[in-house]
């Protein structure tokens, strides 16, 4: 599941940047289920169900959207949280049917589809957001790009908090935690820390 580096996005300029950027989120958020297996991957770890799997296919459903559909670019995945009738939530967790390594190769192919997207098009190029209000619906290329990085960013970082949740795990990316230096003893001298802080600050 984990891609250790950033894959070379060819070119500079403007777009070549806002397209590194989101990949680096996407590496991110899927670093963050390896190791893990089916259990921990899909436990609840909120009162509102997140998790890892499900901020995975989330981000996958919104990019497939805006880099599909919006720019008359429709993908042939099937996509049933579009039924009528569908779970509201179907998109942040994955199904009795759905493993992880579905769920991860869907994100993948989304990719692909999202780049051609992205490679094809100029950032001035204008689409269509049907789910959005009507007098706002048009957005370019470059606002797709701005949109999609804060939320693959956004719930990359959902997923940091998740995952240290589960087993302790924190850090950036494989090879590159940009992380403070300190081992477990560091690390729980540095909670108590903070927790005596706190609870001196809240009159406790």
């Amino acid at each position: 599941m984990r891609d250790a580096t950033l894959p070379s996005i060819t070119g500079s300029g403007p777009k070549a940047d806002l397209h590194r950027y989101l990949q680096a989120g996407r590496n991110a958020l899927l670093w963050k289920l390896d190791g893990l297996g089916e259990y921990d991957l899909r436990r609840p770890m909120t009162p509102t169900g997140t998790n890892l799997l499900g901020l995975v296919k989330h981000v996958a459903v919104c990019e497939l959207g805006y880099f599909g559909a919006v720019f008359g670019r429709p993908s042939a995945e099937p996509q049933p949280w579009l039924d009528e009738g569908a779970d509201p939530s179907v998109d942040m967790f994955a199904t009795a049917d759905e493993s992880s390594a579905d769920v991860v190769a869907f994100y993948r192919r989304v990719w692909a589809h999202s780049d051609t997207t992205i490679g094809t098009l100029a950032l001035d190029a204008v689409g269509r957001v049907a789910w959005w209000p009507e007098d706002r619906r048009e957005l370019t290329l470059h606002r797709a790009l701005v949109h999609m990085i804060a939320e693959t960013h956004r719930h990359a970082g959902h997923a940091d908090i998740v995952r240290e949740a589960i087993d302790g795990v924190a850090g950036l990316s494989a090879g590159n935690d940009n992380m403070p230096p300190g081992d477990e003893a560091r690390w729980r001298a540095h909670h108590d820390r903070l927790e005596r802080l706190a609870r001196d600050a809240g009159g406790a």
